[in-house]
């Protein structure tokens, strides 16, 4: 009799032990997956076998060869193409002459096939499935059958509310050689989902035999280590190389020098490895041409070939892949991954549940809190809100960016439209047409703005035509990396729910591609521009500025709104003098010291010329930064309430308005003085958007230059709020020097401590603890209001959702009382932090 071994296997939820090998490759107990199924064949004379191949074919064909060495004879057959399993069968038809057998070469199973080929010659069934019973059958398909194994129905992958049994489909089929002639040819074609329920609506003889026995399908790292567990507790029957002594097997050729009582548990040992002195090993498999040296300790481990684990090295519940490299005294922590050929460091320490791909090199000392994939070095996670950054050309690289834009493209779906933008930086052009190829090959169509502002490209998705967008910068804020910003299709940033499905697209590697005639276009709006200056205008008071004959200084920050904003001051009556109005990507990014340069030549040009304000772009025009006419630079949280004031008496209809949990408690004193309802919201650009949209608020304004007036955006506009600064000044007939003086003002004072990740959640535990009894506000982080103290003085300390930092924000109307809880705080949190 015959067998297919379905051997095509990809093995994309075992990364990354399967990078450089296909599934069926992967080892278990020392021996390939296949290989422990073409021993259980021969052991039931199934001698003929054909394996069917799709992935890495080569590594498969050369270990087995023609399958002499184990008494079988094996032909291979490659697949050009995904048939499905049905269709991968059909394929190898050309050696199907009787009755066959098809198994999976990447299960764990020790069935007795003979009994089960014994059931459907006795049935004289067409095809009879191997079943088994599990207590989760959720992730299978489940298959009812009738007293005596007739099937009767089948679900695949049902819900709870299906599962009608625990009775699963085994992925064993046992066939008679016509039902191939019910497979269409070169076709994708699925036994559950075709084959089997076609024979039952032909009412051919279809059977299942539920077997006794062990079976696993090892379908995720997990089920990996649990039959490896399973194997060491004897629950399921596997050939295993050596010779055993007690509970301990020593394959040919290896030394063991460790005192045997260091042994405990079933230990497997593969050829040619030695054990130092004093290494503790517990039930765990050490492959072959290993070397474990003096005090190391390995606990519910798998240790694929060739790898060595130094002195006092520790591992517990790990897989470690081939040929890796555990440096002394290196900790590893439980249920981590590490791929092949991975070096790490001495005294470096991995924490749980962390997976490395192949060859990462851990310095030595370091700690790895977060799993390292392929090109990628990113410390926590890929996203940061709703933006990607990495260092230009390494971690954000072309093949990296087609690779992220492909997973964009997998996730908005083919034949959708997405927009593409980017800053003038050559990197930006680069990745940007980067991402545009990999949407491209997932058949997404891109409408490239190419160099403009993120306003823009926001005011281009307001429209509703595409299903989202992305702009690619250089950082404003360190000029060796690139961020990429992801847009919904509403304009929006794309929220943390998107963004993590976007990132699980991007690790699993199983972005479907389109076919040739279905790869996605590129187009170039031409009206873009045109369209948003005509919005912008027609939301403006153009009388107002008109007529007020006002002054400004405009420094572009050698962005792009260098070639937009001159034809929209232009029509305004505004005396203009610009700074840096020319695109340069070697100026995108500043400084501190650059920036704060910057002002204070947009300061002395101000005052020089006497002119009523001077304003400052971010690169990305979304942002703007102020001096007042008499030259001083107004800080972020100060201008925001300055704004808020002045859009106030500007619009006295204005009621509601909206700003982020860290803004000062000035907005408050001015919410009392002016009769204006405050909503605080989360510390981030997509919360202001939703208080702009969901609630209707028409002034929304951040803490570090941003405004949002969806009267014209839902988003913060650089150019718009310099715009409308100016209206404000029309209108109320007051300059920022004048509302500074007339506002009452808090004393703030701002302090970063350095907080490791590990210990953040501690931290936010003893604050809550800390502060239960106190007023406090919990939007984001914790806002602290101290007993005995003015209403408006307050403590706000937020951890950073990207860096290992601490922020503590203290704030009042006396000076040395903000210095004072400034202090207190910051001693809580360094205690807190050294805490064991």
């Amino acid at each position: 009799m015959k067998a297919v071994v379905m051997a095509g296997g990809f093995g994309t939820r075992l990364r990354p032990l399967t990078c450089n090998i296909p599934k069926p490759m992967v080892p278990m107990v020392n021996r390939p997956m296949m290989e422990h199924i073409v021993t259980l064949l021969k052991s039931h004379n199934i001698t003929d076998l054909i394996a069917t191949l799709f992935y890495q074919p080569e590594i498969i064909s050369s270990y087995f060869g023609d399958g002499n060495k184990w008494g079988v004879r094996i032909t291979y057959k490659k697949a050009e193409a995904d048939l499905g399993t049905a269709g991968s069968v059909r394929n190898t038809g050309e050696f199907l002459d009787d009755r066959f057998l098809v198994i999976s070469g990447d299960v764990l199973t020790d069935f007795d096939l003979t009994a089960a080929i014994r059931f459907h010659q006795t049935r004289k069934s067409k095809a009879t499935i191997v079943l088994t019973r599990v207590t989760n059958p959720l992730q299978f398909g489940v298959v009812l059958t009738r007293d005596d194994g007739r099937i009767s129905r089948f679900l695949e992958k049902p819900s709870w509310g299906e599962v009608f049994s625990d009775t699963i489909n085994t992925g064993i089929y046992i066939l008679e050689r016509d039902v191939l002639d019910l497979i269409p040819e070169g076709e994708e074609f699925d036994f559950s989902k075709n084959l089997f329920p076609l024979m039952l609506e032909l009412e051919l003889p279809l059977y299942g035999y539920v077997a006794s026995g062990y079976w696993k399908d090892i379908g995720n790292l997990h089920e990996y280590q649990d039959a490896h567990f399973d194997t060491l507790r004897g629950i399921v029957k596997l050939t295993v190389d050596g010779k055993t002594r007690g509970r301990v097997t020593v394959g040919e050729g290896s030394r063991v020098e460790t005192d045997p009582r260091h042994l405990s548990g079933t230990v497997i040992i593969g050829r040619n490895s030695r054990i130092h002195a004093d290494a503790v090993i517990a039930n765990s498999v050490i492959g072959d041409d290993c070397e474990v040296f003096p005090g190391a300790f390995i606990a519910n481990s798998v240790i694929w070939h060739g790898t060595q684990v130094g002195a006092k090295a520790q591992l517990s519940s790990d897989v470690v892949g081939s040929k890796c490299i555990i440096g002394d005294e290196a900790s590893i922590g439980e249920n981590v991954f590490l791929g092949d050929q991975c070096i790490i460091g001495k005294r470096s320490s991995i924490f749980s549940n962390i997976k490395l791909w192949p060859e990462k090199v851990v310095e030595e000392g370091a700690t790895v809190t977060r799993s390292l994939v392929w090109e990628d070095q990113w410390l926590r996670e890929l996203f940061r809100n709703s933006t990607v950054t990495g260092i230009s050309n390494i971690e954000i690289n072309p093949e990296f960016a087609a690779k992220l834009g492909a997973a964009f493209g997998a996730f908005v779906g083919p034949g959708s439209t997405v927009v593409a933008s980017r800053d003038a930086d050559n990197v930006s052009r680069m990745i940007n047409r980067s991402l545009m190829c990999g949407l491209m090959s997932a058949g997404v169509h891109c409408s490239d703005l190419r160099a403009t502002s993120i306003p823009i490209v926001r005011h281009e998705l307001k429209s509703g035509k595409e299903k989202g967008g992305f702009h690619v910068r250089k950082s404003p804020f360190d000029k060796n990396m690139t961020d990429v910003i992801f847009f919904d299709r509403d304009g929006k940033d794309l929220p943390t729910s998107k963004t993590k499905t976007l990132e699980r697209l991007f690790f699993g590697e199983d972005i479907p591609r389109t076919s040739y005639d279905s790869v996605g276009t590129v187009t170039f709006p031409e009206r873009t521009t045109e369209s948003y200056i005509e919005r912008f205008l027609a939301t403006i008071n153009v009388e107002a500025i008109r007529a007020a004959d006002l002054k400004l200084v405009i420094d572009y920050s050698n962005g792009v709104a260098s070639t937009i904003f001159p034809n929209i001051l232009g029509t305004l009556n505004v005396q203009v003098v610009s700074l840096n109005a020319y695109l340069d990507s070697r100026r995108l990014t500043r400084t501190k010291e650059q920036f704060e340069q910057s002002l204070k030549d947009l300061a002395f040009v101000v005052t020089s010329l006497q002119y009523d304000v001077g304003v400052m772009l971010d690169a990305g025009a979304e942002k703007i930064f102020c001096v007042d006419e008499r030259g001083t630079s107004i800080d972020s949280d100060r201008l925001l309430t300055l704004m808020a004031r002045l859009a106030k008496l500007a619009d006295p209809a204005l009621n509601t308005i909206a700003v982020p949990i860290s803004a000062s408690c000035e907005i408050d004193l001015l919410a009392e003085e002016l009769g204006i309802t405050v909503v605080r919201t989360k510390d981030n650009h997509l919360a202001l958007m939703d208080a702009a949209i969901g609630q209707n608020i028409r002034f929304v304004g951040g803490t570090k230059g941003g405004f949002i007036f969806n009267e014209f955006l839902f988003a913060s506009d650089g150019m718009y709020s310099a715009v409308k600064l100016l209206e404000f000044m029309a209108v109320t007939r007051k300059r920022l020097g004048d509302v500074d003086r007339e506002t009452r003002r808090l004393h703030f004072v701002k302090k970063n401590i350095p907080c490791s990740w590990q210990v953040k959640g501690r931290v936010m535990r003893r604050l809550m603890k800390d502060s239960e009894a106190l007023p406090r506000q919990l939007v984001e982080g914790v806002k602290v209001f101290p007993r005995n103290r003015s209403k408006h003085t307050s403590v706000f300390l937020n951890p950073d959702r990207s860096r290992p930092l601490f922020h503590i924000n203290a704030e009042s109307e006396d000076p040395a009382l903000a210095q004072q809880l400034s202090k207190e705080y910051e001693e809580k949190i360094s205690r807190w932090i050294a805490e064991e």
